[in-house]
């Protein structure tokens, strides 16, 4: 698989640009961020780990 060139990264970026709008484009950004984050804590069963410290804490 290869890198995609500097020119095909701009036009993805202009696309999503026109398609979402500029104002839109922070929302979209945090958004996407807050995914990839929760589905790494996801994998890593960050979530399951602190569900048991509560209930150690709550007993």
């Amino acid at each position: 698989m290869h890198f995609p060139l500097p020119w095909q990264l701009i036009l993805i970026l202009l696309v999503i640009l026109v398609i979402f709008g500029a104002s839109k484009l922070p929302e979209v950004g945090k958004g996407l961020g807050e995914g990839i984050r929760n589905f790494k804590k996801a994998l890593s069963g960050e979530e399951e780990e602190k569900g048991k410290e509560v209930k150690k804490e709550g007993e």
